[in-house]
């Protein structure tokens, strides 16, 4: 099972660095497989690629200029002009030279512009982890400063309770004497006793 999982992983995280190369790579084959069907010195296959690939990179320029330029759009745009240029050239060429030149031509800008893309991509994942951990951080801090406080509170109700307990034995303890005056506990500021009736003798030994 975790082969598997690496597997799956390392196949992610690869495809995505491959896929100029074969973009370029679809579009050279397809383009020789086109020039093997009649499209070699083919003057009108020429210009309507040409006429292609002038279009796309107009509205890539259009795209891409103004504050509501959309740069996907753009990026989009400039790719298919590209890919245009290149299956016209290898269509029309009767060798392999220069369609193979514009090929790494080709595959080189592409790469160069899908770093641009990855080292962004790569370092809005960095800071998403890094808040991601932080306020994890954060929240285990005061899960821990809560857990003291409970752990506080409880200990300070225990306390008391133990003292109310032995203070309410004390105070029953003392009423079994003679003497003990509730009046005077009342007057200090302690809740009032139930009158006790201490006439009584107590048993003699």
């Amino acid at each position: 099972m975790n082969e598997q999982l690496t597997s799956r992983h390392w196949l992610a995280a690869t495809a995505p660095k491959a896929a100029p190369a074969l973009a370029t790579s679809t579009v050279l084959i397809l383009a020789r497989i086109w020039n093997a069907n009649g499209a070699e010195h083919s003057v009108g296959n020429a210009v309507l690629m040409t006429a292609l690939s002038l279009g796309a990179a107009v509205a890539g320029a259009l795209a891409s200029v103004g504050r509501a330029g959309d740069g996907v759009i753009a990026g989009t745009a400039f790719a298919t002009s590209g890919a245009l240029a290149l299956a016209g050239v290898a269509g029309y060429a009767d060798g392999l030279s220069l369609p193979l030149l514009l090929w790494a031509l080709a595959t080189a800008v592409a790469y160069a512009l899908a770093a641009r893309t990855w080292r962004t991509d790569r370092r809005e994942a960095v800071a998403h982890e890094r808040h991601t951990a932080e306020r994890r951080q954060e929240h285990a801090h005061v899960e821990r400063v809560e857990t003291l406080r409970a752990g506080a509170q409880i200990e300070v109700a225990r306390e008391s309770a133990a003292y109310a307990t032995a203070l309410a034995q004390a105070i029953t303890a003392r009423a079994a004497l003679p003497g003990f005056d509730t009046a005077e506990l009342t007057r200090m500021g302690l809740p009032e006793l139930p009158a006790i009736d201490i006439t009584k003798e107590l048993p003699r030994a």
